[in-house]
């Protein structure tokens, strides 16, 4: 112990400086020598100035060895010391956040109020309703959170919502995969071996079953469900988002239209069919007058002019006030209803006269051979609307409606489908190579994902 005290003494009366190479000054006598002979050249110093310095030089010779071992086991150290840095960046790599980590669901009775501020005294811009999906861009000291739905951007209340539950998110959510190649197959398993069940346009999407197969999604289509190698798709998650004030107003008015509409087409109804039943009461009427002159006739007795004149004048009211009335009242009717159903019914009567004709993948000819897409696209067009080309876009066209409350006319879309309804639980669609153009019932007989209102 004294040694090395000794030699720190030592070493702080005498500056050791080292640089690239070392240089070690005792007094006024300096040598220039490289790192590793920076020990060694401190040993002979010492010994040469003599004294208490001589007196250490055993010990500095010992550092010596001790500095040989050192390097003997370096590599092995180093070694160490490079896992021990792999291990600590490992576990410093940062995570990546799942996709849902900022996703806000409603769990609320109705809606809950999505405002301009943070504050419940606030501007209300739109309603979130239950079950609806937003992000959240910023929490609030105050227990709110900033968040964008739809066309709606603002606050709402932090109890009203769950954040970052991935199961909840996922069961509102819808999950898609959208094609990015010209042509995807969609094969029976996952392998490009695999027999190709059906085909996709670019831009179409389709419904997400399961995501555990690596590379590849099992996918929902019109033909049954299949796989679609990641490569060539993008996942999303759909979601219902919030309603904007002005949104919600254009909806309540469209739907009293609606009502009013409904209400008109009902009454129309119910003047026709008393109409009807005057008309057929007039025609009964008119019968037993003529069944009466028949009798008179045989017995003999009456008028044959006040016969004549009675029977043609009930006959002459009955059938032009019957006639009239129907035909008044028929037409009303008829005006009050295509008025109630948008025009729905004329769409799917030009539809039906397609019935039969040949499905052809990317095909536009209604007569010649169409997809489903295409199907819908070519029969709207004859009414003056351009709608977009896939099952997709089209999912987006016009506005939607429940399924309890779907008319005649309306597209109803599926995963990688889409139709038209023909009434009676009935949907006319261009379905498959195998039966073309075709009526399908129940309309459920897929998963429905949403049903679109053109007119």
């Amino acid at each position: 112990m004294k040694k090395r005290m000794t030699i720190l003494a030592l070493l702080l009366a005498g500056t050791v400086t080292l640089g690239s190479y070392g240089m070690v000054q005792a007094g006024q006598e300096k040598q220039e020598v490289p790192v590793a002979g920076v020990t060694q050249t401190l040993a002979q110093v010492i010994k040469e100035a003599g004294g208490v310095q001589a007196q250490t030089a055993d010990a500095v010779e010992e550092l010596q060895s001790n500095e040989a071992m050192a390097r003997m086991m370096e590599p092995e150290m180093v070694a160490e010391e490079a896992w021990e840095t792999a291990e600590v960046a490992e576990n410093e790599l940062p995570q990546t956040a799942s996709e849902f980590a900022d996703i806000a669901v409603a769990q609320v009775n109705h809606y809950v109020n999505v405002r301009q501020e943070p504050d419940t005294e606030s501007k209300i811009l739109g309603k979130l309703y239950d079950k609806s999906a937003a992000t959240v861009l910023e929490t609030t000291e105050d227990g709110w959170y900033r968040i964008t739905s739809g066309n709606v951007n603002g606050y709402v209340k932090a109890e009203y919502v769950v954040v970052g539950d991935e199961e909840l998110a996922k069961s509102v959510g819808t999950r898609l995969a959208t094609v990015t190649t010209t042509t995807l197959f969609v094969r029976t398993e996952p392998t490009t071996e695999a027999k190709v069940l059906t085909m996709l346009p670019d831009g179409d999407d389709v419904v997400v079953t399961d995501e555990s197969t690596e590379g590849w999604a099992k996918v929902s289509t019109a033909d049954g469900d299949g796989y679609v190698a990641l490569d060539y798709v993008t996942l999303s998650t759909e979601y219902i988002h919030a309603e904007s004030k002005a949104e919600e107003e254009a909806r309540l008015a469209r739907e009293e239209a609606e009502r009013q509409a409904a209400a008109r087409a009902a009454e129309e109804a119910r003047k026709a069919r008393e109409a009807e039943a005057a008309r057929a009461a007039a025609e009964q009427e008119a019968a037993r007058k003529a069944a009466e002159k028949q009798e008179t006739k045989k017995s003999g007795s009456g008028s044959s002019t006040g016969s004549s004149s009675g029977s043609s004048a009930g006959s002459s009211a009955g059938s032009s006030s019957g006639s009239s009335a129907g035909s008044s009242s028929g037409s009303s009717a008829g005006q009050s209803a295509q008025t109630a159903s948008s025009n729905g019914q004329a769409v799917v009567d030009y539809a039906r006269q397609f019935l039969g004709n040949p499905y052809v993948y990317g095909g536009n000819s209604l007569t010649n051979g169409t997809d489903c897409s295409g199907f819908v696209k070519g029969v709207y067009a004859a009414f003056g609307i351009n709608l977009p080309r896939t099952s997709a876009e089209q999912r987006s066209v016009g506005y939607a409606v429940s399924l309890s409350e779907i008319q005649p006319g309306d597209i109803v879309c599926y995963s990688g489908h889409v139709g038209i309804y023909a009434g009676n639980n009935t949907l006319i669609h261009a379905s498959n190579e195998k039966t073309g153009i075709t009526l399908t019932s129940p309309v459920t007989y897929r998963s429905v994902l949403a049903v679109r209102r053109i007119f």
